[in-house]
């Protein structure tokens, strides 16, 4: 029996096959293109995403070598991103009908968003109290007050997670993570609010048991219609009826395939920290805890039956990636990098720890402090107007001042995770250690320092794709070869790595957090007098 995951990130699709144990055995990777612009819109085109999904899948069952017959079950998790289905028109420029998905960082929303907030609604006690632009209400409202004929001429307003569904199965049905957690659904009430929509303004979508936005929620892993139709199943080279699974946010798949390692209380004690494009902290819990500036509480969002605490930083591997870009021998570390094969950042990281500092690499960013808050603070301080501050600089032009800059901007997110952690402690949820995935997050010097930074153990798993990992065991679900989540989590992964505080480390991490806070404090006070 093997499964399917497909991963739809910020740049690319990707689909892996697993075996029952969680072993990777296909893995094939198409780009997705998004267009910015410095207004803060960030578009994609559905049926471009679509087509890298297929081609994904469709290389990875080739690589696999495996018959179609062998695999059983497909599952997608996808950012957060807005499809606006069936108008036509696209959400921005009408010289672009194909852009019809708003991506999840776009924050055209923001007004819209503040808006929501002044409301103090209380179903935004469930959203860490103040809704975010980058979730879907405010999306909405922006179309509905800015793009009317798209708004009106829309079939549906999809999640990609359930477009992705829809797309592979027909099935209109919404998964309950991606409706609790960027819709507003109460999961834990099994229900939407009608005064809430009729209050902000999108009363409209009331109509029809709320059917362009989802009549239908079910549980991540629940097998959807009759499976993959023949349109999908012949573009993915799969058989037609494959059981395809309602899926996750990205985030939350990381997070599933992670906390997976711990069964009984360790779930609930273990903080899933998912590094990517941006970074999400996922806490599982087994009572409800309202953490301001932190989304959540969601019920039965990731793990069933648990509630979910959802932080993170809007940038993280982007917030590098600009970081690194600003200094004079980027063009030199970008030319290195290519020659070994390599993204600049893992080059740059992999430089890091052959510089032979111990468990010290802090050292090499002595002098340099970095808040990389780029796109906002999205947690937890719910403040999407925030931006980055660097102290420090010298005239130094050379690869070693970049890798010290590097260094100073792993810090600077690790520190920023420290605040989630402590500001959720300080509400009830305190978790003993953090399991990372994706992006960086898996690399030694990333984990060490998160570890030095935050003083947890840090424990990275076995599987190199924990993302794509989690989506395959919804799959797996789907398909019937385990009886629920709970087990498809313990079998299909284990904890390859632990990573423990350096106390030697942490002391110097500890001056340095201050000095984090000091300087991010600052700039909010000059950005609130201006």
């Amino acid at each position: 029996m093997y499964f399917v995951g497909v991963d739809v990130g910020t740049g690319s699709a990707r689909a892996g096959i697993f075996d029952a144990q969680g072993d990777l055995l296909g893995l094939a990777k198409h780009s997705i293109q998004t267009h910015r612009t410095d207004a803060g819109y960030a578009e994609q085109s559905s049926i471009q995403v679509w087509e890298a999904v297929c081609n994904s899948v469709s290389e990875a069952v080739r690589k696999s070598r495996l018959a179609a017959d062998n695999i059983i079950g497909i599952s997608f998790d996808a950012t957060c991103s807005l499809v606006v289905e069936g108008s036509g028109i696209g959400v921005g420029s009408a010289d672009h009908p194909e852009r019809d998905i708003i991506a999840w960082f776009d924050h055209r929303a923001k007004a819209q968003a503040d808006q929501i907030n002044t409301t103090k609604h209380p179903v935004l006690d469930y959203v860490g109290g103040r809704i975010s632009p980058e979730m879907q209400t405010p999306k909405l409202l922006w179309l509905k007050e800015n793009h009317q004929d798209a708004y009106h001429a829309a079939r549906h307003f999809f999640d990609l997670t359930d477009f992705l569904t829809w797309k592979a199965s027909g099935s209109t049905c919404r998964s309950t993570c991606t409706v609790a957690c960027k819709w507003t659904y109460l999961a834990h009430e099994q229900r939407w609010d009608d005064s809430y929509f009729s209050t902000v303004g999108l009363s409209d979508l009331i109509q029809n048991n709320y059917a362009r936005i989802g009549s239908n929620i079910v549980p991540p892993g629940t097998a959807l219609g009759a499976g993959l139709t023949e349109a999908a199943a012949t573009a993915m080279s799969l058989h037609p009826g494959t059981a395809v699974a309602a899926g996750l946010i990205d985030a939350h798949a990381g997070g599933l395939a992670t906390v997976g390692t711990r069964s009984g209380k360790g779930v609930t004690s273990t903080l899933a920290y998912v590094f990517g494009t941006s970074s999400c902290t996922m806490t599982s819990s087994d009572t409800a805890h309202q953490v301001p500036g932190v989304w959540g509480p969601y019920y039965s969002a990731m793990v069933p039956d648990l509630w979910l605490n959802e932080g993170g930083q809007s940038a993280a591997g982007a917030a590098l990636d600009q970081l690194c870009a600003s200094h004079p021998a980027s063009s030199e570390a970008k030319r290195l990098a290519s020659n070994a094969g390599q993204p600049v950042t893992r080059w740059l990281a992999d430089q890091a720890l052959a510089k032979d500092m111990g468990h010290e690499s802090v050292l090499l960013a002595d002098g340099i402090h970095v808040v990389p808050e780029y796109l906002g603070n999205r947690a937890p301080f719910a403040d999407p107007e925030r931006r980055a501050v660097i102290a420090g600089l010298g005239m130094q032009t050379g690869i070693d001042s970049l890798i010290g800059l590097y260094v100073a901007g792993l810090c600077g997110l690790a520190y920023g995770l420290r605040q989630i952690i402590e500001t959720q402690t300080e509400y009830g949820l305190d978790t003993k250690a953090i399991s990372v995935s994706g992006g960086a997050g898996g690399h030694p010097l990333t984990a060490q320092i998160l570890a030095d930074a935050t003083q947890r153990s840090v424990e990275v798993t076995h599987s190199p794709e924990p993302v794509l990992l989690g989506s395959a065991m919804l799959a797996a679900k789907a398909a019937h070869a385990v009886p629920d989540l709970h087990t498809a989590m313990t079998r299909m992964t284990h904890i390859a790595q632990r990573y423990e505080p350096n106390p030697k480390a942490a002391v110097i991490h500890e001056t340095r957090f201050h000095a984090f806070c000091r300087l991010q404090a600052l700039a909010d006070e000059i950005a609130n007098e201006l």
